[in-house]
């Protein structure tokens, strides 16, 4: 099964926040995970400013072992056509349009992204 944790996810499992375990139960073989590059950006720009360069370079690797999916022109008009269907944030409606366009579920803890089909939100 392919599954997408959003920056929420990734920044409340580094963090050991309380819904850490619950997102480390994805972090095994039984999921392909794939992060977009939105995220990678999110959730390096958070970790560097509150842990310094090298924590965020070490943490980012983690998310660097996933199959990483770039921002390409068809996700970007998917994430597009998204947002003004569902009021998306930018970084939101990408999330979104990678996991819709690589069939993946989204993991996340944003409430902007609940109560979207293809999302499992983690209260």
């Amino acid at each position: 099964m392919k599954v997408l944790l959003d920056s929420s996810g990734w920044i409340e499992f580094f963090a050991g926040g309380p819904l850490a375990e619950r997102y480390a139960a994805y972090l095994n073989s039984r999921y392909q995970l794939i992060t977009p590059t939105v995220v990678l950006h999110e959730v390096y720009k958070k970790i560097k400013r509150e842990r310094g360069e090298e924590s965020a370079l070490l943490l980012a690797g983690r998310l660097n072992a996933t199959e990483v999916i770039p921002l390409t022109d068809s996700i970007a008009f998917l994430a597009a056509d998204l947002s003004l269907r569902h009021g998306l944030a930018m970084a939101d409606a990408i999330v979104y349009a990678t996991a819709r366009d690589q069939q993946a579920e989204v993991i996340t803890c944003d409430a902007d992204l609940k109560d979207l089909p293809g999302v499992s939100y983690l209260r």
